[in-house]
C-alpha cells in the first residue's frame, strides 16, 4: 500500500475569494475552472482568452453546460484586478508581458508558465529562447513546489508553479539528495508524457494518426525544464548536481510516468529510503509512496496525487525511483489551486479531494 496521510492544519480560513483564469481556454485553464467550481471559498470572476473570446465555456467545453456559461474576454488588467488572485495560463513568454502591471496593483499571481521559475535571466533566456521583460520580479516571485516551500508561498505575491516534468521528478529525488542517500552527479531521468502537455493549439505532430502506435523522444538535451530540475534540487540540498533528463511522447492524452536512476551512497537499504519518505512526506496529503506497489498512470490520473515507487539494488549501487503524476492537475492546475491554498490560509486540500 501507500503510505499518505491528510493532514489539517486548523487555520482560521481566509475569507472568500475572487479569482479569475487568463487562459481559460487551454487545457489547464479549463482545468483550473473544474476544480475552482468546486472550490467553496472561490468564486471565478473572470475567465479571458485570445482567439476564443466572444465564446462561452461550455461552448468550448461542453462538460460546463449547465454548471458555467461565462464569456470569455479579451484580456482587461482592470477587468482582472477585480479578483483577489490571478492564475496565468498561457505559454511561456507571455505571462511575463502581463505580470508587472498585475503587481504593481498588488495582485496576487499564480503563473503556470515558465517565466517566473528560474532567478537566472540567462538560463531562462538560453532554454526558453525568449528575451525576459520582467526580470526586475524574478527575485521576488516564489517557486510553488508546496511540499518543499511552503512557507514561503504563504507570503508570496508571485508564485512560479512548477513544470510538470520538475514535479514528477524533483518530489522523488529531493528527500534523498537532501539526506546524502545519493550522490549528487549522475542522475538520469527518463519521462514519457501524454500529448496534453503541448497544450491546446492544433499542431500536426500531435494529431492523432502521428501519435498512435508510437513513442518518441524530443527536445534531447535541450529541453527548458533540464535547468528547472537541476537548480531547484541545488537549492534543496546545497550541492551541485548533475542531471540528465530525456522526455518522451506517449500516444495518451495526460499523465506522466517517470523513471530515475541514482548512485546510492555505500550500504544503502530500502529502509533507508522508506524512513525519508515517511520523514518528509508522511504527513504531505497529496505525495504517496510504497516499496512495493509500482507507480501506474491511471491511478493518479484527474488527481492532486504523485505516486512514487523505489528499488534499491546495493549489487549495483543504484537506487531507481517511480512516480506517476496527473499533468495536467498535480503537474498544472491542482498544483496551482494547492499553492492558493496556502496563499489565502484555506485548508490545502480544499477543491482538490
Amino acid at each position: 500500500m501507500y503510505n499518505y496521510a491528510v493532514s489539517f492544519s486548523g487555520k482560521t480560513l481566509a475569507q472568500n475569494i475572487k479569482a479569475s483564469i487568463i487562459g481559460a481556454s487551454g487545457y489547464s485553464g479549463a482545468e483550473l475552472l473544474k476544480i475552482l467550481s468546486r472550490h467553496k471559498h472561490v468564486r471565478v470572476e473572470k475567465l479571458f482568452a485570445n482567439t476564443s473570446a466572444g465564446k462561452r465555456i461550455d461552448e468550448i467545453y461542453p462538460f460546463f453546460a449547465k454548471s458555467f456559461d461565462t464569456v470569455l474576454e479579451q484580456y482587461s488588467v482592470d477587468a482582472a484586478c477585480a479578483s483577489d488572485v490571478v492564475f496565468i495560463a498561457l505559454p511561456s513568454g507571455e505571462a511575463m508581458n502581463l505580470v508587472p502591471e498585475l503587481v504593481a496593483r498588488g495582485k496576487k499571481v499564480i503563473d503556470l508558465g515558465g517565466d517566473f521559475r528560474f532567478q537566472d535571466v540567462a538560463s531562462y533566456e538560453r532554454y526558453y529562447k525568449h528575451q525576459h521583460r520582467a526580470a526586475h520580479l524574478l527575485p521576488q516571485a516564489v517557486y510553488g513546489l508546496p511540499e518543499w516551500n511552503r512557507e514561503h508561498i504563504k507570503s508570496a505575491q508571485i508564485i512560479a508553479n512548477p513544470g510538470c516534468y520538475p514535479t514528477s521528478a524533483l518530489l522523488p529525488l529531493a528527500p534523498l539528495l537532501k539526506e546524502g542517500l545519493i550522490e549528487s552527479s549522475g542522475i538520469a531521468i527518463n519521462s514519457l508524457s501524454g500529448v496534453s502537455g503541448a497544450g491546446r493549439s492544433a499542431n500536426v505532430d500531435l494529431s492523432f494518426a502521428e501519435v498512435n502506435e508510437s513513442v518518441k523522444a524530443y527536445k534531447v538535451g535541450v529541453h527548458q525544464h533540464i535547468p528547472e530540475i537541476a537548480s531547484v534540487l541545488e537549492r534543496i540540498s546545497g550541492a551541485n548536481v548533475g542531471v540528465t533528463f530525456v522526455p518522451h511522447l506517449l500516444p495518451i492524452t495526460r499523465g506522466i510516468y517517470t523513471s530515475i536512476y541514482a548512485p546510492a551512497q555505500t550500504g544503502l537499504q530500502p529502509s533507508d529510503v522508506l524512513d525519508v519518505f515517511k520523514q518528509y512526506y508522511g504527513n504531505e496529503p497529496f505525495v504517496r509512496f510504497s516499496e512495493s506497489v509500482i507507480p501506474e498512470i491511471k491511478h493518479v490520473n484527474y488527481t492532486n496525487y504523485i505516486d512514487i515507487g523505489f528499488r534499491v539494488y546495493p549489487e549495483n549501487g543504484h537506487v531507481i525511483l517511480l512516480s506517476a503524476i496527473d499533468n495536467l492537475i498535480k503537474g498544472a492546475a491542482g498544483q496551482a489551486v494547492q499553492n492558493m491554498n496556502i496563499l489565502f490560509g484555506y485548508d490545502e486540500t480544499e477543491g482538490l479531494l
